[in-house]
């Protein structure tokens, strides 16, 4: 890939456009498939809400086929962490087209009558719910930095080029070649340009890329940049592709991990539990502020995740880690597993303290746990019990802590 030394604009405001006014017929299914339940939600949902999650989002646009808002809305709220997401994101619906052609055009006209000219423009199938967060910033930054860009993946298969008898006609070189994806990012005023230039002219194209590709008059000969796709990013296109053979929705894996983590009490330290701070004599003995809590969660969601444990993550011998925040190291932990696909189901957590009481301080806990994981915190419960003047914990020398979670993938990443 090109290196990146172009300066960015960090004043253009951000579009997305969802395109969702197919039919679906391939399917077979007598329903649209951006509307079939996904996870905890519905393909559309999933589709759009990895871009609120993602990036700061000025207008979400969905092109949808004629009188289907009521539908579209119905999808996208099924999963009851759109709203939260939103924000104030502005929701604009407007009819698609004949074609897909027409409908991105569609699309971009409701985002430019939103945001003026100065914008960028991310445009992404309503299909492909299974886009990954590395993916749509990879395609944001390299649209700053060259007005235009695609993510794609390279061929498995040796590719050929066939004429019309079926012969091959041309060997292709496999490391010149690459498969497109979405999403598609451009300047936003630049692509209405090319789109208008193309109805004009009655030209047809596959993808925006080709439009773009198409008017260098317009572009100024811009290149669109291609950045890492992913193999997991695919386009729901038949049944097949979202429901195995008995029904059941194949691209959803759920794991389940555990954490449990003990913490001395002395004189002269603080007690911190789930990042907050409750009054006590005494407090955890520990290299970094020692949140026995969060300490519990992060090996949880790390075991869950399959990727490792605290301490492998923060050394206890390395000395940036002294009297570390507990709350910004579960961040960082959460932040990876976020990008590995995963999202929080639920948390249930155990702490074994005799004594300052915990019921008191337990609602502020759990919000700040929910707070931390950026979830709501329903998802999140934290219960306490004595160990009746028994053992280490029982004596008043220590707390321990067990956290158990459940985490949700929307797909197997498959192995080339």
């Amino acid at each position: 890939m090109t290196t990146m030394t172009m300066k960015i604009n960090p004043s253009k405001k951000n579009a997305i456009i969802i395109t969702a006014a197919g039919s679906s017929t391939r399917m077979g299914l007598g329903k649209k498939k951006e509307y079939l339940q996904l996870g905890k939600g519905t393909v559309l949902s999933q589709a759009a809400i990895i871009f609120l999650k993602t990036l700061h989002v000025d207008v979400l646009v969905i092109t949808i086929p004629q009188n289907q808002e009521k539908e579209a809305k119905e999808a996208l709220y099924a999963d009851k962490d759109f709203q939260f997401f939103l924000g104030k994101t502005k929701l604009v619906f407007t009819s698609g087209g004949k074609t897909r052609q027409e409908s991105v055009l569609n699309g971009l006209l409701a985002a430019r009558k939103t945001l003026g000219d100065n914008a960028l423009v991310l445009i992404h199938d309503g299909a492909r719910p299974f886009v990954t967060e590395k993916i749509i910033r990879k395609t944001h930054e390299a649209a700053l930095l060259y007005k235009a860009s695609v993510p794609a993946i390279g061929p498995v298969d040796t590719q050929k080029e066939i004429d019309e008898n079926n012969n091959i006609a041309r060997h292709l070189q496999r490391k010149m070649l690459a498969a497109v994806q979405t999403p598609q990012g451009f300047d936003l005023d630049i692509l209405i340009k090319c789109h208008k230039k193309a109805m004009e002219k009655k030209l047809e194209c596959t993808d925006d890329t080709e439009i773009w590709d198409s008017f260098p008059e317009i572009t100024g000969g811009q290149k669109v940049h291609v950045v890492e796709g992913d193999i997991i990013n695919k386009k729901i296109t038949f049944a097949s592709d979202i429901i195995g053979e008995r029904g059941e929705n194949k691209m959803e894996q759920t794991k389940i991990g555990m954490g449990t983590d003990l913490h001395k009490l002395v004189e002269g330290r603080r007690l911190i539990l789930g990042g907050v701070e409750i009054p006590s004599d005494k407090g955890c003995l520990g290299h970094s502020d020692a949140d026995v809590l969060l300490h519990s969660i992060s090996d949880a969601l790390l075991g869950a995740a399959g990727l490792g444990d605290i301490g492998s993550y923060f050394p206890p011998e390395s000395p940036q880690w002294k009297d570390a925040d507990s709350a910004l190291l579960l961040k960082k932990i959460w932040d990876d597993v976020k990008k590995e696909g995963w999202e929080l189901n639920n948390l249930d957590c155990v702490l074994e303290m005799e004594k300052p009481k915990f019921l008191p301080w337990r609602n502020k806990v759990i919000e700040s746990i929910a707070g931390i994981l950026q979830c709501e915190k329903e998802r999140v419960f934290v219960k306490a019990k004595t160990n009746e003047k028994l053992d280490s914990v029982g004596q008043g020398l220590a707390v321990k802590a067990y956290c158990v979670c459940l985490l949700t993938r929307r797909h197997h990443r498959t192995q080339e």
